[in-house]
């Protein structure tokens, strides 16, 4: 792998996270935390922080990685950097298009960022601009390239796949660093326990659509005559590993929601302090949320491979 390629790897990962937490997120601030009081989004600094760098991680990193892979198809950096190489990548090929599209979306956010206030609206704006990054990936990737009778099914496909997973890691994310930041007090605690508990159900939601979405991107990129190629190619080693992860994260959500939530509910009642029930929880999610950095690493490595089916 060339330095040019790790860096089309790791920008992708950049673009993914940044639309996950804008995402997942806002979804966490509109429907996790409450609309009034202490504890409102509304009346925190770090929502409206998550977003301003979330949509700067985006823009700069959309436009770093246009270069980048422009860099790859033109034959080298110096090639990648030149306007005509630039305007073929983006007048022709989708990758180019929806970096373009992305950066401009980012960049709009930034405005409204800066022009909205802290509430309802702003959640709205940033999730609504969430869902058309994370959509947008689609064309960076293997299922705008499928053609026949089955290119919409896949695209549709990878598309609602991207969003369940911006959703689903994003909320975690957020909770991920409310959870640390958030105080020893049990109002604080029982505010997260409370958003945890109601993110149970659209997390299961979000399980069962990445569970038929994948199978569907899978018949598309692997194929019922690809199995083999699983074990021995790099693409599907790779997707194999990423389906372990998923596992391990599906098997913490389950640990956290089943048992160490409640073991720490059980205790808000009580007089004393309960560091142990809630350093469990933090384990956990701490976890979980790092091995969502790998499986979106992983998602970016596999979109710059052929997949097994083109193979």
């Amino acid at each position: 792998m060339s330095l040019l390629q790790a860096g089309v790897i790791l920008l992708r990962f950049v673009q993914y996270l940044g639309a996950a937490v804008l995402f997942g997120s806002s979804l966490f601030f509109l429907f996790g935390l409450p609309k009034a009081g202490e504890y409102a989004a509304s009346n925190r600094k770090l929502p409206r922080q998550l977003i301003i760098i979330s949509a700067a991680a985006v823009l700069f990193s959309s436009i770093l990685g246009l270069i980048a892979q422009t860099g790859i198809v033109a034959g080298s950096l110096s090639e990648g950097l030149k306007l005509s190489s630039l305007e073929t990548v983006i007048v022709d090929m989708n990758f180019g298009r929806s970096s373009v599209v992305r950066a401009g979306l980012a960049a709009l956010l930034l405005f409204m960022s800066g022009v909205l206030r802290p509430g309802y609206r702003m959640w709205v704006v940033s999730a609504a601009g969430g869902i058309l990054i994370s959509a947008s990936f689609a064309w960076m990737g293997h299922a705008a390239a499928t053609e026949g009778g089955g290119g919409d099914l896949h695209l549709a496909s990878d598309i609602i796949h991207a969003l369940a997973a911006s959703a689903w890691i994003g909320s975690l994310i957020v909770f991920f660093v409310l959870l640390f930041l958030s105080g020893q007090t049990p109002a604080s605690q029982r505010i997260l326990l409370n958003a945890l508990n109601g993110f149970s159900g659209i997390g299961s939601t979000l399980v069962a659509i990445l569970i038929v979405t994948g199978i569907v991107n899978s018949w598309f990129l692997v194929g019922p005559n690809g199995l083999n190629g699983l074990w021995s190619t790099p693409y599907g080693q790779l997707l194999l590993t990423k389906v372990a992860l998923f596992l391990g994260m599906l098997g913490l959500a389950t640990l956290n929601r089943f048992r160490l939530a409640p073991a720490l509910a059980s205790r808000l009642g009580q007089d004393y302090s309960k560091p142990d029930a809630l350093a469990g929880l933090r384990r956990s999610i701490a976890l979980e949320s790092g091995i969502a950095f790998v499986v979106l690493s992983l998602v970016g490595w596999l979109g710059t491979l052929a997949p097994i089916s083109a193979q």
